[in-house]
């Protein structure tokens, strides 16, 4: 995704920031880090009050595999398929994301 197209995502949080990190980007708000954009995919932050939200709708947690083999999973999870043909939806998800953001510090 390209920065406009980034923006427009999060549009309902204000002005994001978008930093290279990992090969792909991170997105912060407020000085927090709430997603990250890996290979054309957006992976919203997610913490333990809000999984359940994102696995209830079908959304994949971002998993990688270690040096060592072991699958190490990490807190950010895809952008449910509901949100991208509504900007309310997305706005919700959004929102999740930057309250997980906050929790974490």
């Amino acid at each position: 995704m390209d920065r406009a197209e980034i923006e427009e995502m999060f549009q309902s949080l204000g002005p994001v920031s978008i930093r290279r990190m990992f090969g792909g980007k991170g997105i912060y708000c407020d000085g927090r880090i709430l997603a990250i954009e890996l290979d054309g995919e957006i992976l919203l932050k997610v913490d333990a009050q809000s999984a359940q939200h994102f696995d209830e709708v079908g959304a994949r947690q971002w998993t990688y595999t270690r040096k060592d083999g072991r699958s190490a999973a990490m807190p950010y999870w895809s952008v449910p398929d509901e949100a991208w043909d509504d900007p309310d939806i997305m706005a919700k998800w959004v929102r999740l994301a930057f309250e997980a953001a906050l929790r974490a510090g």
